[in-house]
């Protein structure tokens, strides 16, 4: 991109940009970019120690590696671009404080939503407003599965397996697949949207492995789709951060979001509710969005502005209680098929204070039934409540409890 677009780079920065020295894990690899001219090392520190490079990209993946040499890049005055999400997500405020102190910029657009240029457009776009909720679809492996389990019937294990055919999904998925990989975004999002530097033990995450095909089946019958959603929303000041499975109406544009593809949407008080799709992943979009940072990197060196952080909102972190957290919930349930059952779930509801929206039995083999209702709005800790009281009938088992997205 580079080379292609070196005309239109150089217009928009007022430099050309030369890429001097590449580091790689292994030099014998064979790879499709032309590198003629370019030194290829296994060394960082022919990057960190040469006085003529001013910039380091960093895309190799890992935490304290990838923190070691980018610390050691900082403190030799570099700027940085890096797409490594978990690094961010887990080092970010100390990283930003190190290249203040240093007078270098670090951004990092590529770390969320791959070619989507989110983190930049809540900076600059939504400055003057105030960011109410941002939700979405930010992880593409588990959008693949979850499109193939929703659109063509395929059950988790089948679905997953095509996601690793395909190159989506690691051979060791459990990152993506139990919400972890889009945890480490929300806690970006988070930072961007709202100034709240959160950490991954203050977001609720579930994955999508336990999700059956018959939820997928009953949810579409209901008029939803389950997708894995990731969701920061402010309520009377305080934050709530979740990843988990939710059903999405038919009709909200988050259902029709396929397979690898990401999509977030961000509500703000004055502007109302935008939304922001593209691929989540790949080379071209990726590289794209490290691209823009490394331009906006040499603007700021040719006017003499580094040194300011990529996001400059701060505020004091509170979190939400689960009594200010309201939702509607889906339910299933497994229970032995007999007399009273069906009482026992009424009384616990009446005595949490909550109602039943809709409820569905269908009768299973050796005398079991699979029960499914959907409530109206509840809090987080009265459905607490209930599980917890649910958990104690005999012959009783909650398969699945996912909200409801409005």
């Amino acid at each position: 991109m580079l080379t292609e677009h070196a005309g239109k780079i150089t217009s928009i920065v007022g430099r050309q940009l030369e890429v001097k020295t590449v580091v790689v894990h292994d030099l014998n690899k064979q790879r499709s970019v032309d590198l003629t001219g370019v030194k290829v090392s296994n060394d960082p520190f022919e990057i960190i120690n040469d006085s003529e490079i001013q910039m380091m990209v960093e895309v190799m993946g890992t935490i304290d590696q990838a923190k070691d040499y980018i610390e050691a890049a900082l403190r030799a005055g570099k700027h940085v671009v890096t797409a490594n999400k978990d690094l961010i997500a887990l080092h970010g405020p100390s990283l930003v404080a190190l290249a203040r102190e240093k007078g270098c910029d670090l951004f990092y657009e590529a770390s969320v939503a791959g070619g989507i240029p989110i983190l930049r457009t809540i900076v600059n776009s939504f400055a003057a407003d105030r960011i109410v909720e941002v939700k979405g679809i930010v992880n593409g492996t588990t959008n693949f599965i979850m499109t193939q389990m929703n659109q063509n019937g395929l059950d988790y294990a089948t679905a997953l397996a095509q996601a690793q055919e395909k190159g989506f999904a690691e051979a060791d998925p459990t990152n993506d697949v139990e919400g972890i990989d889009a945890a480490y975004k929300m806690v970006i999002l988070t930072q961007f949207a709202f100034g709240m530097d959160i950490k991954l033990a203050d977001i609720y995450v579930e994955g999508i492995s336990k999700v059956h095909a018959a939820d997928i089946a009953e949810a579409k019958r209901l008029g939803y789709q389950i997708k894995l959603l990731g969701r920061a929303k402010l309520i009377d000041g305080s934050i709530d951060v979740t990843v988990a499975p939710v059903l999405v109406p038919q009709t909200q544009p988050l259902a029709n979001v396929a397979n690898e593809n990401n999509a977030v949407f961000v509500t703000g008080a004055a502007v109302g509710e935008t939304m922001f799709y593209g691929p989540g992943a790949g080379e071209l979009p990726t590289a794209n969005s490290v691209l823009s940072d490394i331009i906006t990197v040499s603007k700021n060196i040719n006017m003499g502005t580094t040194g300011t952080r990529f996001n400059e909102y701060q505020t004091p972190i509170q979190k939400a209680t689960d009594d200010q957290v309201v939702d509607p919930y889906y339910l299933a349930l497994e229970v032995a098929d007999r007399p009273g059952q069906m009482l026992k779930l009424t009384e616990i509801m009446t005595e949490n204070q909550a109602s039943f929206n809709l409820l569905t039995q269908t009768e299973l083999p050796d005398q079991r039934a699979r029960i499914m209702l959907v409530t109206h709005e509840m809090s987080r800790q009265q459905l607490k409540r209930i599980k917890v009281a649910l958990q104690e009938v005999a012959d009783l088992e909650i398969k699945a409890a996912y909200k409801v997205l409005n």
